[in-house]
């Protein structure tokens, strides 16, 4: 594979998982009704009554608003034109993303991993996605701080994977229900696979990246006769 079609693959990745956020986001928005106030009859807050405004409610609201923005505030870090043409407002836009994901999104979410619809095995995915975000934003920021922004841009391709397990969740639980399988340890397995895959995916990337840059470093130049 080539530097071209290199970059034609990852654009189109790129564009579809754009396009795959803004839908989540879409409908998250769309289904705020149903949460502001809660309605324990919807899917998600099904069976939640009893402990709901004990303290879970706090993380669930500060989820459901700080999840979606990191989400979109992720394409538009994760964009090389947009980091390129506009470097200022990166740099900007990616000190809020970095505070958001750990004082919002991290501790709402390991907060809500305690109380995992399907028990512990699918709070300890939840949970490890949650602590391996968290790595991966701190990397990510420290490298910038130190302006080492090759290995920063790493590190925040793999904050963005992580992000997006969300997505990855919503379209496992889809194909779950589509082949009716509705156990609660298909829940768990989808916990973890939501993240390891693509954190796995995005690991091969960023080596196969690696190896094609060194490669066009170390090749002898042309001459033109």
């Amino acid at each position: 594979m080539n530097g071209n079609v290199q970059k034609i693959v990852v654009r189109i990745a790129f564009l579809l998982a754009s396009i795959l956020i803004l839908r989540v986001v879409l409908v998250v928005w769309l289904a705020y009704p149903d949460y502001f106030p809660p309605d324990f009859r919807v899917d998600f807050l099904l069976g939640r009554e009893k402990y709901f405004w004990q303290g879970y409610h706090w993380a669930f609201y500060v989820h459901i608003l700080s999840g979606p923005l990191s989400l979109l505030l992720g394409i538009v870090l994760i964009s090389e034109r947009f980091r390129k043409r506009f470097p200022l407002w990166h740099r900007q836009l990616g000190r809020i993303q970095v505070a958001q994901v750990l004082l919002l999104v991290l501790p709402s979410g390991l907060w809500m991993s305690l109380r995992a619809a399907s028990g512990w095995p699918a709070g300890l995915a939840f949970a490890t996605l949650g602590i391996a975000t968290g790595f991966c934003t701190i990397m990510g920021w420290r490298k910038a701080v130190r302006r080492e922004f090759a290995s920063h841009r790493r590190w925040m391709w793999r904050t963005f994977v992580l992000l997006y397990s969300a997505v990855t969740l919503r379209a496992l639980g889809g194909l779950s229900e589509v082949l009716n399988l509705d156990n609660d340890w298909i829940y768990a397995v989808n916990g973890w696979l939501s993240w390891v895959l693509p954190l796995l995916a995005c690991e091969m990337f960023l080596r196969l990246d690696s190896i094609f840059k060194r490669a066009e470093t170390i090749s002898p130049s042309r001459t033109i006769r």
